[in-house]
């Protein structure tokens, strides 16, 4: 059993351990909030801007960006894989890393070798899993997993738009945690290039032919979509990062919730435990007490 002594040294622990997990709490809510709002504040630029590519794709007699949207022989990949560069988060960077290697292994079962298999790391937990798999990895892309930066996401989308153009890579998908809620975060995997957008919603009654009837175009649709199409790709990877990184964020307020509440159970349990044993010890040294002065 315990002594008194190193109870009283549990405790101090304990109440030193819940200090930190609290802060930490509070960190990562409060960034958490600032990246949600990053996220609601571009979101409908971001909606406008598919919705205009989106039109002006899927017009028949519009203008077509072979080279963005064409799907080619898969012989190349290159794959995006976003965790976070710091731990205490929960089971948010083992599940991201587990998929990564799942979708790795899905193109390795296709025919394809690890040397055609190209992976940009976002964080130091991924970049880590993917030295340790034997992955080739290109740059260390760390800053982006936790700064709000959007030169420098833009200059990493267009590093990967040049090198799917030149023909580096036939395929670019991306690997992330997306945030859903604060107690919720799911894994999501999908095709960045070639490119593909969904359909604009549009009455069942409207031809596909008017679709461009609501914009006047300046001076033609071919310039403007060429124009567009590379900052709608820009802007997915920045919302990306950001999504991702509130899923950090709030992984990380929910494992630290965890951490704190455990924390005050467990120093109920020592307190108690002390509170016990200390008063079984006044009783001993009572009765020892009494005893003396009875013989």
């Amino acid at each position: 059993m315990a002594s008194l002594k190193e109870i009283k040294g549990r405790i101090n622990s304990v109440n030193g351990t819940l200090k930190i997990t609290s802060a930490m709490k509070m960190v990562a809510s409060s960034k958490l909030h600032k990246v949600q709002g990053l996220i609601a504040n571009m979101l409908p630029y971001e909606k406008s801007m598919h919705e205009i590519l989106s039109r002006l794709l899927s017009d028949e007699s519009g203008p077509v960006c072979d080279e963005y949207v064409s799907e080619r022989p898969l012989r190349k990949v290159a794959i995006v894989a976003v965790s976070s560069s710091s731990s205490l988060c929960g089971a948010f960077n083992a599940n991201v890393i587990r998929h990564f290697l799942e979708v790795a292994e899905e193109y390795l079962g296709a025919g394809l070798t690890k040397e055609d298999i190209i992976v940009y790391p976002v964080g130091r937990k991924m970049a880590d899993a993917v030295s340790r798999a034997g992955y080739r990895s290109v740059g260390e892309y760390d800053r982006l997993a936790d700064r709000h930066d959007y030169s420098e996401s833009a200059d990493f989308a267009r590093g990967l738009i040049d090198g799917y153009l030149r023909g580096d890579f036939d395929r670019v998908e991306l690997v992330y945690n997306h945030f859903k809620s604060s107690s919720s975060q799911s894994l999501v995997r999908e095709t960045y290039l070639p490119f593909t957008s969904p359909a604009p919603a549009c009455d069942a009654e409207e031809p596909a032919s008017l679709l461009l009837k609501d914009y006047i175009i300046e001076p033609d649709a071919a310039t403007v979509l060429k124009s567009l199409l590379p900052q709608v790709l820009v802007l997915k990877i920045y919302t990306m990062l950001l999504d991702a990184n509130a899923a950090e964020h709030a992984a990380r307020t929910v494992a630290m919730q965890e951490a704190t509440d455990n924390g005050n159970q467990l120093l109920q349990e020592l307190t108690l435990q002390y509170n016990k044993q200390r008063q079984q010890s006044i009783t001993d040294e009572l009765l020892d007490i009494v005893s003396g002065s009875l013989a």
